[in-house]
């Protein structure tokens, strides 16, 4: 792989992970007025009738064969489950705690690229993972003197999401980022809707604590309040799911994870426009760290002319959107 795709998948990972702040922030507004699937379901419907009207108007094909059925059933309900650990998470954490937690994924991205996807991780690369993961934490100083179990909700959702873009990863030399995000939609719809029919009339939500509230809630309870929001979550979604894809897709797993440390910055910027929080110096000073020693390595390895991952395959048209 050279190093444009490289750069290419940079550019695409850092502008998903914009957006899906954007998104990530929306979350906090409804969660006390709509379900967990409910809102996974609505999103996920908005998504789906764009990716359709975007096929129709560049008359792309989409083919629902996929070349690897088992692999992109674990890819799918690793996505699926993976996010609804993060949305959960967001109802009780702030975004700082979330986000630092869900930056464990390098670690297992790049276990996964170098024993499956067989890449060569430099020793560089390691210790920028390890230092940027460590500086996340000490500068945004998440609080875990009330610890549970259920705080390692967004580390769980790494855990998936690096399973599912390592899959991803593997699986587009011959599946396209069409035939993997139609599977995708087609999987959150139909386990959504399962989920309605079986507790959509809220008789579960027996609760007081507002994050299981927002599991079980019935749905439809107030769609006034909320679906303005699903609506704009779900366009958001729609244009970070696409980067992030083409970002596997094309550049090496991980470089690109280096660079999902972008979000907190961009996190940072939707917390002062949305709730006028204004971020400590050390939080910039942490941020500006982490993302230097990401594009340090990868800077480096290009001087080197080095090979930074696995060869890319050339028949992913969705490079030419």
């Amino acid at each position: 792989m050279d190093t444009n795709q490289n750069t290419r998948g940079i550019f695409f990972i850092m502008t998903g992970m914009a957006f899906f702040s954007i998104q990530d922030s929306l979350i906090k507004f409804i969660f006390e007025d709509i379900a967990l699937f409910e809102l996974y379901f609505g999103r996920t419907l908005i998504q789906s009738v764009f990716l359709l009207s975007f096929v129709l108007i560049t008359k792309k094909t989409i083919s629902l064969k996929t070349h690897y059925p088992l692999l992109t059933l674990i890819r799918v309900v690793c996505f699926f489950f993976g996010f609804s650990f993060f949305y959960i998470s967001l109802t009780f954490m702030t975004l700082a705690m979330t986000s630092a937690l869900f930056f464990s994924c390098p670690f297992f991205m790049s276990m996964f690229a170098k024993f499956f996807l067989k890449e060569k991780i430099g020793i560089r690369r390691w210790s920028a993972i390890v230092v940027g993961f460590i500086v996340v934490l000490i500068v945004l100083n998440p609080s875990l003197d009330d610890f549970n179990f259920v705080k390692l909700a967004p580390v769980a959702c790494a855990l998936c999401y690096s399973i599912s873009m390592t899959i991803t990863k593997y699986t587009s030399d011959k599946d396209t980022i069409y035939t993997q995000m139609t599977w995708l939609y087609i999987f959150a719809l139909f386990a959504s809707l399962v989920i309605f029919f079986v507790s959509g009339d809220g008789k579960f939500n027996t609760f007081t604590d507002p994050t299981l509230q927002f599991i079980v809630r019935e749905w439809f309870t107030n769609p006034g309040e909320a679906w303005p929001y699903v609506l704009i979550m779900g366009i958001v979604a729609s244009i970070s799911f696409f980067c992030v894809f083409t970002a596997y897709s094309i550049a090496s797993p991980s470089v690109v994870s280096l660079f999902e440390y972008s979000y907190i910055v961009f996190a940072m910027v939707a917390g002062y426009i949305l709730f006028e929080t204004i971020p400590v110096p050390r939080t910039f000073l942490g941020a500006s760290i982490i993302i230097g020693a990401g594009a340090y390595i990868y800077f480096r390895e290009k001087v080197r002319g080095q090979m930074i991952a696995t060869d890319t395959p050339t028949n992913l048209s969705l490079i030419h959107i």
